[in-house]
């Protein structure tokens, strides 16, 4: 991964639309949170499952954050993110210079 800290957003965009029994809303909500844009919506799987304690959640707006100082690469948070929304880069030589 490159860069300094990284963010992960939240997607508001995929709101089950009007109408819906309660029970319905609730599947489609669910759904839309693990099968949507490929955005954070801050689950924390990926913070709990960092070995390096490198990804933390920002106390004052709530967003998840990945400190690049402390991770060491391994993937485990790409790999179980149920988004998607994490990925793998290799750094390029530019940066690491």
């Amino acid at each position: 991964m490159t860069g300094g800290n990284r963010d992960c957003e939240k997607d508001p965009a995929g709101a089950p639309e009007p109408g819906l029994a309660q029970e319905d809303r609730r599947v489609v909500e669910t759904a839309l949170r693990c099968l949507g844009t490929h955005s954070c919506e801050a689950c924390d799987v990926c913070r709990l499952l960092c070995p390096d304690l490198a990804i933390t959640r920002h106390p004052a707006t709530g967003r998840i954050e990945i400190d690049l100082d402390y991770c060491k690469g391994c993937g485990i948070c790409a790999a179980f993110c149920p988004r998607g929304a994490i990925r793998m880069e290799l750094e390029s030589d530019a940066v690491a210079a």
